[in-house]
Parts: structure tokens; C-alpha cells; sequence
């Protein structure tokens, strides 16, 4: 077929989509029953009501240890007129669920007998009927309803089936998902070697992770090898999937407008293209169509995408295929920290960190990527920007959907500020320790770091801010942006700053000066770290005007993030520290040794958080692996320093 480009010209609201998908298959059945036993159907769904055949218990029995009794043949007694009772006649021994003996409806508490032979026994108090006694169906009657049609088996469902003697169960049949990796630029990490992987390659994971979301949204599937971008093969394998009895049918890729994304056409040939676009980031590029009266969706090759087109339509569609709800996310009022700007027209999907800092619960963006899968990794929870929406104001309340329960929220220690590969580290061993705190570090530089405390949005900051005229570090930016906030500074370590090349110098880069050279592309630190304000400061040393250096304006915001342009030439050298050029295996010219510092507000200072922070940074442990990164000097890490 001779490749052409799709064009979203009707492209679709959520909402719309949505009801679109919904409508064109509500003629489907629920799926046909199969029988499983009870152990084995946590998760499945009934497709029929459940009723007991055993009452539970099935006997009177005695829910104390003691003596069993005739309740009425203990009124009377009292300290004053105790009571003997024969053993084998008016009373009988008994541990907890035991069946009761004939004639008794009481069991009196073995602590409350006061005295007591093999033949006789002495109470000093009467019993009434019932005490002490689980009566025969207290908990289940043979023939009441355990469980209705459509109700999700949970673990504690087992106990009562089992109790009330059920074995085996009729649940739906699991829906059967096929799903069929496109691209002819993917590697299969099963099949290939990784070593092996060439430039505009990719390691396939999209179908791994749609797959084990089937699986969780309770379905099974099966996963097909990867087939390039051929229109032919993959129609093929679409219309065998079809045949093959699949409930539903996947392609993973080739669903946007590129000359080689065939998903529509196939879709088209082989049946109807329902929708094809939804106003939605990401996942725009969506594709729902029918074949055979089946859903067939177009997922996005994106991860993000792919993950954000299957939360919305295909496990939802799976739900109603086995007559069970949506899951629904729990939703708490956050604040974001700065102002969001959206796209008019997309309801946007935002991935952000979230902190409880005081008494509100603070939201900070992550990168919009919709390739970027370490949003979802990272995220804590999703701000939904509705599409007629062009952002969200700063400090302006808004409901975010949770993907960690709340209680973690409340014991996440955000650091915002300058990156530093030790705040991985700390984020390890506080995760380690047992004391239930993560870490959540975003990387905004050294001033976006202070700027972050001035405004109440964190727990600390990291900083290196040079001041150039004495050489200290922190102390008089402190003075003149926090002059109004009491703050601890808390040493974390020395850092070896330099500039970060390829393995080998291929280019005989010899130091700062050599930026101006005009086969040197630099990559750069975004405006406010406290790199960037080191490399304006070693330029104007130099009288080298920025604007010389190509890349200058080109930037980004963590050392690992300079290295890795280095890595892939798409830049020649950047600024940063000996850890995260070691790390990639680089080359490093030393440039400085500098301070970077904890910026802590005293109003956190001795809270438990801060307080456990300071004792995993205090801990030779952790002094141990800082110095394994390579770069880093530790004698006075953990350090209190005098604050300005």
C-alpha cells in the first residue's frame, strides 16, 4: 500500500468518545460463565447470584473456654449463696467451639468459676441464656444469599463461600485481549540482544504494560511478536485475531498521522474507524473501531499515551464486558505551586508530585511527555485540566486523582531546588530505613529552590548559589530572598564541578575558554541554578560574552540530563558535576570544588521528617555511598551551618 498520512478531522471530546465506544457495543453479552474453584476466583465476578448450603456455624457452639450450662439452673447465684454445680450433670467442660452438650445454652468463663474439682464446680454469679454462645447460623443460614450476580470476589469472600459450603463458583469468563506491537523501529528484549540496539531503535514495553493492565483490569491477553510497519502484515493479524475469538484487539503504535501508521487503514479495510482523535493529552491519537461487530482500538505508540487510551476506553470497555464498575481513584484538593498553562480545546491529563506541607497538600508538574513513562513511575497524582480550559491559576485549589493512597502523601519529604545525584541516595535509604517516608525531589534550581521555601510549597531546598564577590556559598542569597523565613542550612556535601565531554576528548577541550571555538556546541543549565550562575561568573572572568557559545540558550535541569546530550553528541561538553559524567562513563575537566547545601525552614526543622532526613544524612552509610559516586567530599556532611 502506498504510504499516505491520516489527518484528524473529526476528532472527538473524552466524553464523546466515550459514549461512542459505550453505544456501539452495548449489544455485546456479558461474558458466558465458567466454574472455578473458590481459592482461585479472587478477583473474578460472578455471573450468578451465590446461596449457602451449610449454615455457619452449624451447631451451637461455645465461643469462650469454660463450663457449659443450663442457664436457668444458675439463677440465684450470687457471693453471698455461691452455687456447686455436678460436673457431668449440671455442668460440662468446654473450649471454644466446641459443640455444646445437649441441654446446655450458656457457657460460663473458666476465669469465673472459683473453684472446682473433677467432680464439682463453684460459681459465684448466674449465667443467662446465650451467654458465651455462637448459636448455629450466627453467621450464615443455609440458602441465604452470599453474594449477588456481578459482585468481584475478594479474599474475604473465600472465607465465606468455603463456610458456607461453597466450592466452586460460576464467574465470567475473563475477556481475551490481543495485543499486536507495530513498528519497525521496536526491539524485542526477549528476542534480541540489547547491545545490539541501533540508533532510532526502541526497547518494545508498551505491549508488557497494556498487557499486565488487561490483567488488573480483570482480563487476560495475549501478546503477539512485533510486526513492522507493513500494512498487509498487520491486517493480517488483525483479521486472525478476529477469527481467533478475541474479545478485543490492540495495535500498539502506528495510530498517529505518519505515512507508515497503517492502525486506521486496517481498521477501515477490515471494518468501521469509530472514532479516530480525542481532545485529550496525551493519548490524542486514539483509534476505536469495529470489525465483525468487535472492538478494535489503535493505541498510541507513546507510553504515556498508550497508558492514558487504555485507562479511558479499553479497561473501562472490559469492565462493562464482565458487568462490574470503573474503578474509581480517590480525589483530594491540592494546590499546584505555579501557574499551569494548558492547551485550549485538550482536556489534559497532568502527572504531578504531591507533598502535604502545613495543612494543605501541594502539587508539583512533572514533564508533559507523553513519552516520558517515569511521569506515571513518579507521579503521585493527576490533575484533569478540563479542554475548555487554558490552564490553572497558582495557589488555586484543584482535585487531583491519587495513584498512591493518601497516607503516603502525608509522609513524603519534598525537596524542590537544585538536582544533585545524592538526593537519589537519600531517596534510597529513607525507603530502606522502615520509617514510611519516600522522597519527592524536583529539580528547579538553586533559586527555584528558595523561591519554593519563600512561598511555603516545601520541607527543603537544595542549593549551590555562588556569591561571586566573596566566594561563599548560600549565605547572602539566604540574606536577600529569606529575610523574613527563619531557616536552618544543613551541609550535604563537596562537589567536584566541571565540564563534562565525550570519553576521550575527541575535540582537545581544554577549559572554559574553548566554548567560544566554533565546532564546540555547549549544553547548558537552566537560568537560576546555581551551574548556570557558576559558568556566567567563570565566562565574565574570561570577558566571553554568551553570546558567542552555540548552545548557550539551550538548557536543562539535572546533571544526568548534560550528560546524556554529551553521551548522544547532541552537544559537545556541559557544566556539571564528576558524578554524573562517571556515571555515563565521560570525560571530566575539573572546574571548581562547591558547596551544596539544605536549606530547611525552621518551621519544619524539628518535625520527624526533617528530623529522620538529618539522621540517614548523618549515617556513615550514607557518607559510605555518597563517596562511591565518585566527586564528593563528605567531612562535613550534616553539618549545622551558622545562618545568615
Amino acid at each position: 500500500m502506498t504510504p499516505d498520512r491520516n489527518v484528524y478531522l473529526k476528532m472527538k471530546t473524552l466524553d464523546e468518545a466515550r459514549n461512542i465506544l459505550f453505544e456501539s457495543f452495548s449489544h455485546l453479552p456479558q461474558l458466558p460463565p465458567e466454574s472455578v474453584a473458590v481459592p482461585d476466583a479472587v478477583g473474578r465476578v460472578f455471573s450468578q447470584a451465590v446461596y449457602a448450603v451449610l449454615s455457619s456455624p452449624a451447631f451451637h457452639a461455645a465461643a469462650m473456654d469454660g463450663i457449659a450450662v443450663k442457664a436457668e439452673n444458675t439463677f440465684g447465684a450470687s457471693e453471698a449463696n455461691p452455687m456447686t454445680l455436678e460436673m457431668g450433670t449440671d455442668a460440662f467442660f468446654v473450649n471454644t467451639g466446641h459443640v455444646l452438650p445437649e441441654g446446655t445454652n450458656a457457657v460460663i468463663m473458666i476465669e469465673q468459676i472459683h473453684s472446682t474439682s473433677e467432680t464439682r464446680t463453684t460459681i459465684e454469679a448466674p449465667a443467662f441464656p446465650w451467654q458465651h454462645v455462637r448459636r448455629m447460623g450466627e453467621d450464615i443460614v443455609a440458602t441465604q444469599l452470599l453474594f449477588p450476580q456481578n459482585h468481584v470476589v475478594t479474599p474475604y469472600s473465600v472465607g465465606a463461600l468455603l463456610s458456607g459450603g461453597i466450592f466452586q463458583v460460576p464467574v465470567r469468563r475473563k475477556p481475551k485481549v490481543l495485543i499486536i506491537p507495530t513498528g519497525s523501529e521496536l526491539l524485542d528484549w526477549q528476542h534480541q540482544r540489547i547491545d545490539a540496539l541501533q540508533p532510532g531503535q526502541v526497547v518494545e514495553s508498551n505491549s508488557h504494560v497494556l498487557g499486565k493492565l488487561v490483567e488488573d483490569w480483570g482480563g487476560e491477553y495475549v501478546r503477539h511478536d512485533i510486526i513492522r510497519d507493513n500494512f498487509d502484515q498487520i491486517r493480517q493479524i488483525v483479521q486472525k485475531g478476529d477469527i481467533d475469538g478475541f474479545d478485543i484487539i490492540l495495535t500498539v503504535g502506528g495510530s498517529s498521522a505518519g505515512s507508515e501508521d497503517f492502525s486506521r487503514k486496517v481498521i477501515q479495510d477490515l471494518g468501521t474507524v469509530l472514532v479516530h482523535g480525542v481532545t485529550m493529552m496525551p493519548g490524542k491519537p486514539v483509534i476505536i473501531g469495529k470489525i465483525t461487530e468487535k472492538p478494535v482500538f489503535g493505541v498510541p505508540g507513546y507510553p504515556v499515551s498508550a497508558i492514558v487510551a487504555f485507562e479511558q476506553f479499553v479497561g473501562p470497555l472490559i469492565c462493562r464486558l464482565l458487568g462490574k464498575p470503573e474503578p474509581v481513584r480517590q480525589q483530594i484538593a491540592v494546590t499546584p505551586v505555579k501557574k499551569i498553562p494548558s492547551k485550549l480545546g485538550l482536556e489534559e491529563f497532568l502527572r504531578v508530585k504531591l507533598g502535604a506541607i502545613g495543612d494543605r497538600v501541594v502539587a508539583i508538574p512533572l514533564p508533559r511527555g507523553a513519552g516520558c513513562i517515569t511521569t506515571l513511575t513518579q507521579a503521585d497524582g493527576i490533575i484533569r485540566i478540563p479542554h475548555p480550559v487554558e490552564g490553572i491559576k497558582e495557589h488555586e485549589p484543584v482535585m487531583a486523582e491519587l495513584l498512591r493512597p493518601i497516607e503516603s502523601i502525608h509522609r513524603t519529604l519534598v525537596i524542590v531546588g537544585s538536582h544533585d545525584n545524592t538526593l537519589d541516595v537519600l531517596a534510597d535509604m529513607l525507603a530502606a530505613g522502615g520509617s514510611g517516608l519516600t522522597l519527592s525531589s524536583s529539580h528547579v534550581g538553586s533559586m527555584g529552590g528558595l523561591t519554593a521555601i519563600r512561598k511555603g510549597v516545601c520541607h527543603a531546598a537544595g542549593s549551590h548559589l555562588l556569591d561571586t564577590s566573596d566566594g561563599s556559598y548560600n549565605e547572602s542569597y539566604i540574606r536577600k530572598y529569606l529575610s523574613q523565613i527563619p531557616v536552618k542550612r544543613v551541609h550535604l556535601v563537596f562537589r567536584d564541578q566541571g565540564l563534562i565531554i565525550p570519553k576521550g576528548n575527541p575535540k582537545h577541550i581544554t577549559g572554559i575558554a574553548d566554548l567560544v571555538r566554533q565546532d564546540i556546541r555547549l549544553i547548558n543549565r537552566q537560568a537560576g541554578s546555581g551551574t548556570r550562575i557558576l559558568l556566567d561568573f567563570k565566562l565574565s572572568q574570561l570577558g566571553i560574552d554568551p553570546a558567542r557559545i552555540a548552545g548557550y540558550d539551550q538548557d536543562e535541569f539535572t546533571h544526568m540530563a548534560v550528560a546524556v546530550a554529551v553521551l548522544g553528541a547532541s552537544a559537545d561538553v556541559g557544566l556539571g558535576i564528576f558524578a554524573a559524567a562517571k556515571a555515563l562513563d565521560l570525560g571530566f575537566i575539573p572546574v571548581v570544588t562547591e558547596q551544596y547545601d539544605l536549606i530547611i525552614p525552621g518551621v519544619h526543622f524539628e518535625s520527624e521528617i526533617i528530623q529522620t532526613l538529618l539522621s540517614v544524612i548523618r549515617s556513615p552509610e550514607f557518607k559510605a555511598r555518597v563517596n562511591e559516586l565518585g566527586g564528593y567530599h563528605t567531612e562535613r556532611t550534616g553539618e549545622i551551618l551558622e545562618t545568615p
